[in-house]
Protein backbone atom coordinates (compact mmCIF):
# COMPACT_ATOMS: atom_id res chain seq x y z
CA UNK A 1 0.00 0.00 0.00
CA UNK A 2 3.08 2.19 0.35
CA UNK A 3 3.10 2.27 -3.09
CA UNK A 4 2.86 6.01 -4.60
CA UNK A 5 -0.71 5.72 -6.91
CA UNK A 6 1.20 6.82 -10.37
CA UNK A 7 -1.14 8.98 -12.74
CA UNK A 8 0.18 9.99 -16.60
CA UNK A 9 2.00 13.15 -15.38
CA UNK A 10 2.53 12.85 -11.84
CA UNK A 11 2.64 10.21 -8.78
CA UNK A 12 0.67 10.92 -5.24
CA UNK A 13 2.37 9.02 -2.27
CA UNK A 14 -0.35 8.34 0.19
CA UNK A 15 0.77 6.06 2.78
CA UNK A 16 0.25 8.44 5.38
CA UNK A 17 -3.12 9.74 4.15
CA UNK A 18 -5.94 8.55 6.02
CA UNK A 19 -8.77 8.54 2.72
CA UNK A 20 -6.69 7.01 -0.20
CA UNK A 21 -7.55 7.89 -3.97
CA UNK A 22 -10.57 7.19 -5.21
CA UNK A 23 -13.13 7.11 -7.56
CA UNK A 24 -14.81 10.26 -5.72
CA UNK A 25 -11.77 12.31 -6.00
CA UNK A 26 -10.23 11.41 -9.80
CA UNK A 27 -14.41 12.37 -10.77
CA UNK A 28 -14.43 15.57 -9.56
CA UNK A 29 -10.79 16.39 -10.61
CA UNK A 30 -11.49 15.63 -14.11
CA UNK A 31 -15.22 16.45 -14.22
CA UNK A 32 -15.15 20.14 -12.87
CA UNK A 33 -15.89 22.84 -15.56
CA UNK A 34 -12.47 24.90 -16.18
CA UNK A 35 -13.71 26.58 -19.28
CA UNK A 36 -13.80 30.02 -17.85
CA UNK A 37 -10.12 29.78 -17.28
CA UNK A 38 -9.72 30.14 -13.13
CA UNK A 39 -7.15 32.74 -12.09
CA UNK A 40 -7.05 31.03 -8.65
CA UNK A 41 -8.71 27.80 -7.15
CA UNK A 42 -9.00 26.40 -3.80
CA UNK A 43 -9.28 22.80 -2.70
CA UNK A 44 -10.91 22.31 0.62
CA UNK A 45 -9.57 19.12 2.17
CA UNK A 46 -6.64 18.00 0.24
CA UNK A 47 -6.13 14.69 1.90
CA UNK A 48 -3.23 13.82 -0.88
CA UNK A 49 -3.94 16.96 -3.00
CA UNK A 50 -4.46 15.10 -5.85
CA UNK A 51 -7.55 16.80 -6.89
CA UNK A 52 -5.20 20.12 -6.98
CA UNK A 53 -2.57 17.84 -8.89
CA UNK A 54 -5.22 17.21 -11.65
CA UNK A 55 -6.71 20.81 -11.81
CA UNK A 56 -3.09 21.82 -11.88
CA UNK A 57 -2.29 19.17 -15.01
CA UNK A 58 -5.92 20.64 -16.51
CA UNK A 59 -5.32 24.29 -16.35
CA UNK A 60 -3.29 27.70 -15.79
CA UNK A 61 -3.93 28.85 -12.43
CA UNK A 62 -1.31 30.96 -10.94
CA UNK A 63 -2.86 29.96 -7.03
CA UNK A 64 -3.76 26.99 -6.33
CA UNK A 65 -3.93 27.00 -2.59
CA UNK A 66 -5.09 23.39 -0.47
CA UNK A 67 -6.03 23.51 2.92
CA UNK A 68 -6.24 20.11 5.11
CA UNK A 69 -6.31 19.80 8.87
CA UNK A 70 -4.84 16.37 9.65
CA UNK A 71 -0.94 16.96 10.10
CA UNK A 72 0.11 13.58 8.65
CA UNK A 73 -1.97 14.55 5.67
CA UNK A 74 -1.18 18.21 5.47
CA UNK A 75 2.42 16.85 5.14
CA UNK A 76 2.07 14.40 2.44
CA UNK A 77 0.36 16.38 0.50
CA UNK A 78 2.59 19.17 0.53
CA UNK A 79 5.29 16.55 -0.15
CA UNK A 80 3.20 15.47 -3.20
CA UNK A 81 3.08 19.03 -4.75
CA UNK A 82 6.30 19.46 -3.88
CA UNK A 83 6.97 16.45 -6.16
CA UNK A 84 4.76 17.32 -9.39
CA UNK A 85 5.52 19.31 -12.45
CA UNK A 86 3.80 22.23 -10.66
CA UNK A 87 5.15 22.71 -7.49
CA UNK A 88 5.97 26.33 -7.94
CA UNK A 89 1.77 26.65 -8.52
CA UNK A 90 0.41 24.52 -5.36
CA UNK A 91 0.50 25.52 -1.59
CA UNK A 92 -1.37 23.94 0.81
CA UNK A 93 -2.22 25.46 4.23
CA UNK A 94 -2.19 23.14 7.69
CA UNK A 95 -5.67 24.75 8.64
CA UNK A 96 -9.09 24.01 9.15
CA UNK A 97 -11.93 25.90 7.31
CA UNK A 98 -13.08 27.97 9.53
CA UNK A 99 -9.89 29.83 10.83
CA UNK A 100 -8.46 29.81 6.59
CA UNK A 101 -12.16 32.06 6.12
CA UNK A 102 -11.11 34.44 9.10
CA UNK A 103 -7.53 34.60 8.36
CA UNK A 104 -7.57 34.58 4.56
CA UNK A 105 -8.68 38.51 2.92
CA UNK A 106 -8.47 36.86 -0.67
CA UNK A 107 -11.33 35.31 -3.19
CA UNK A 108 -11.27 32.21 -5.28
CA UNK A 109 -12.28 31.54 -8.78
CA UNK A 110 -12.82 27.80 -8.17
CA UNK A 111 -13.56 26.22 -5.49
CA UNK A 112 -13.48 22.59 -5.00
CA UNK A 113 -14.15 19.89 -1.86
CA UNK A 114 -14.29 16.12 -1.76
CA UNK A 115 -15.88 16.41 1.44
CA UNK A 116 -16.28 14.05 4.31
CA UNK A 117 -20.16 12.50 4.75
CA UNK A 118 -20.78 9.81 6.37
CA UNK A 119 -22.92 11.29 8.48
CA UNK A 120 -23.45 8.12 11.02
CA UNK A 121 -21.06 8.94 13.41
CA UNK A 122 -19.71 5.21 14.53
CA UNK A 123 -16.18 5.45 15.08
CA UNK A 124 -13.84 3.17 13.84
CA UNK A 125 -11.21 3.78 16.69
CA UNK A 126 -9.26 5.99 14.73
CA UNK A 127 -9.91 9.67 14.39
CA UNK A 128 -7.47 10.05 11.61
CA UNK A 129 -9.44 7.95 9.71
CA UNK A 130 -13.11 9.52 11.20
CA UNK A 131 -12.20 13.18 10.28
CA UNK A 132 -11.80 12.31 6.75
CA UNK A 133 -14.53 10.32 6.65
CA UNK A 134 -17.30 11.44 8.86
CA UNK A 135 -19.68 14.72 8.43
CA UNK A 136 -19.28 15.78 11.76
CA UNK A 137 -15.70 16.91 11.25
CA UNK A 138 -16.64 19.21 8.50
CA UNK A 139 -20.24 19.37 8.51
CA UNK A 140 -21.89 21.27 5.11
CA UNK A 141 -23.39 23.74 6.73
CA UNK A 142 -20.11 24.47 7.66
CA UNK A 143 -18.69 24.19 4.46
CA UNK A 144 -21.39 25.97 2.36
CA UNK A 145 -20.79 28.99 5.08
CA UNK A 146 -17.09 29.13 4.19
CA UNK A 147 -17.84 28.81 0.74
CA UNK A 148 -19.87 31.49 0.12
CA UNK A 149 -17.72 33.90 1.95
CA UNK A 150 -14.80 32.64 -0.25
CA UNK A 151 -16.11 32.66 -3.65
CA UNK A 152 -15.67 35.56 -6.34
CA UNK A 153 -18.78 36.38 -7.70
CA UNK A 154 -18.18 34.81 -10.74
CA UNK A 155 -17.11 32.02 -8.74
CA UNK A 156 -18.16 27.96 -9.23
CA UNK A 157 -17.93 26.02 -6.74
CA UNK A 158 -17.98 21.93 -7.20
CA UNK A 159 -18.64 18.78 -4.96
CA UNK A 160 -19.39 14.78 -4.51
CA UNK A 161 -21.75 14.07 -2.67
CA UNK A 162 -24.14 10.72 -1.39
CA UNK A 163 -26.61 10.67 -4.07
CA UNK A 164 -29.51 10.77 -1.18
CA UNK A 165 -27.89 14.33 0.51
CA UNK A 166 -28.00 15.66 -3.01
CA UNK A 167 -31.41 17.78 -1.99
CA UNK A 168 -30.46 18.50 1.25
CA UNK A 169 -27.36 20.20 0.13
CA UNK A 170 -28.91 22.11 -2.55
CA UNK A 171 -31.57 23.76 0.01
CA UNK A 172 -28.61 24.70 2.38
CA UNK A 173 -26.59 26.01 -0.74
CA UNK A 174 -29.74 27.93 -1.81
CA UNK A 175 -30.05 29.49 1.67
CA UNK A 176 -26.40 31.26 1.35
CA UNK A 177 -27.22 32.36 -2.44
CA UNK A 178 -25.44 29.15 -4.32
CA UNK A 179 -27.35 27.75 -7.04
CA UNK A 180 -27.04 24.55 -8.63
CA UNK A 181 -25.47 25.00 -12.57
CA UNK A 182 -24.50 21.22 -13.26
CA UNK A 183 -25.21 17.96 -11.93
CA UNK A 184 -24.16 14.84 -12.67
CA UNK A 185 -25.73 11.72 -11.67
CA UNK A 186 -22.77 8.84 -10.87
CA UNK A 187 -23.74 5.00 -11.27
CA UNK A 188 -21.22 1.80 -10.38
CA UNK A 189 -23.49 -0.14 -13.34
CA UNK A 190 -25.83 -0.19 -15.61
CA UNK A 191 -28.40 -1.77 -13.14
CA UNK A 192 -26.63 -0.06 -10.05
CA UNK A 193 -28.52 2.73 -8.66
CA UNK A 194 -27.32 6.14 -8.82
CA UNK A 195 -24.45 6.41 -5.69
CA UNK A 196 -22.80 10.05 -5.99
CA UNK A 197 -23.71 13.31 -7.30
CA UNK A 198 -21.30 15.78 -8.20
CA UNK A 199 -22.62 19.57 -8.08
CA UNK A 200 -21.53 22.99 -9.71
CA UNK A 201 -23.15 25.98 -8.41
CA UNK A 202 -22.46 29.54 -9.18
CA UNK A 203 -24.72 32.54 -7.44
CA UNK A 204 -26.80 32.96 -10.40
CA UNK A 205 -30.12 31.12 -10.35
CA UNK A 206 -30.55 29.01 -13.59
CA UNK A 207 -31.50 25.76 -14.83
CA UNK A 208 -29.39 23.31 -14.03
CA UNK A 209 -27.67 20.78 -16.71
CA UNK A 210 -28.24 17.72 -15.27
CA UNK A 211 -26.67 14.11 -17.18
CA UNK A 212 -25.72 10.30 -15.96
CA UNK A 213 -22.50 8.52 -15.91
CA UNK A 214 -22.42 5.07 -15.74
CA UNK A 215 -18.49 3.71 -14.61
CA UNK A 216 -18.57 0.47 -15.39
CA UNK A 217 -20.38 -2.20 -18.17
CA UNK A 218 -19.09 -5.29 -16.65
CA UNK A 219 -16.95 -6.23 -13.68
CA UNK A 220 -13.41 -4.05 -14.75
CA UNK A 221 -14.96 -2.77 -18.13
CA UNK A 222 -15.44 0.68 -18.17
CA UNK A 223 -18.08 2.88 -20.20
CA UNK A 224 -16.96 5.14 -22.88
CA UNK A 225 -18.29 8.04 -21.16
CA UNK A 226 -16.01 6.65 -17.85
CA UNK A 227 -12.78 6.57 -20.00
CA UNK A 228 -13.08 10.22 -21.70
CA UNK A 229 -13.24 11.80 -18.73
CA UNK A 230 -10.44 10.27 -16.81
CA UNK A 231 -8.35 9.60 -19.81
CA UNK A 232 -6.16 12.59 -19.11
CA UNK A 233 -5.02 10.90 -15.52
CA UNK A 234 -5.32 7.13 -15.41
CA UNK A 235 -2.68 4.94 -16.82
CA UNK A 236 -4.14 2.40 -18.01
CA UNK A 237 -6.98 4.22 -19.92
Amino acid sequence: MNEPFKFKQFSVNQDRCAMKIGTDGVLLGAWTNIENNPESILDIGAGTGVISLMLAQRCFAEVMDAIEIDADAYEQCVENFELSPWGDRLYCYHAGLDEFVDEIEDQYELIICNPPFYSETVTSGNLQRDQARQNEFLPFNELLEGVSKLLTENGLFTTILPFKEKESFIHMAADLGLFPKECLHVKGNPTAEIKRVLLAFSREEQECKTAELGIETDRHVYTAEYVDLTKEFYLKM
